[in-house]
């Protein structure tokens, strides 16, 4: 049975594990890369819907026997409301380029980081998958009575 411990940061969480105080934690791959490196944690599996190209041994938590289970990390660039078109036309154009950039393609694998595809990088992608996760996720937090604090 997997019980849920708060923590107020990733840090004394990953003490708390490497310390065998607690048995496991979901965290995102790019925080254990030299861990597992050095053999100081064991992953079980990755909790997203795909193997990481960076890390291909490593089974997804369907593979692994959770079947339907995932939960990915991923990253957005908002700006306040009302900003021009113009701007964001702008700074989405800067972002796509600086990932397509050989060496953030490479930084970001080695750190198992996966790039969203080119077509997901608009911000009607962004807008509309950021509308899918809420859609999915905000019944589990109500039902479980999840409060930000």
């Amino acid at each position: 049975m997997a019980m849920h411990l708060p923590y107020r940061s990733n840090g004394p969480a990953m003490q708390d594990l490497l310390a065998e105080q607690i048995d496991f934690m979901i965290e995102p791959a790019s925080n254990f890369k030299s861990l597992l490196a050095a053999g100081s944690v064991k992953s079980l599996a990755i909790t997203g819907r795909t193997r990481l190209p960076s890390s291909p041994n490593i089974p997804t938590a369907d593979e692994a026997g959770l079947p339907g289970f995932s939960a990915s990390l991923w990253y957005g660039l908002w700006v306040p409301k009302g900003t021009p078109k113009e701007i964001i036309a702008r700074l989405n154009a800067t972002m796509t380029q600086v990932l397509a950039d050989s060496k953030v393609k490479q930084r970001f694998e080695e750190l198992g980081i996966q790039i969203t595809p080119l077509p997901q990088q608009s911000q009607e992608a962004l807008r509309a998958f950021q509308q899918q996760e809420a859609d999915r996720w905000w019944p589990i937090i109500k039902a479980s009575g999840i409060k930000a604090e």
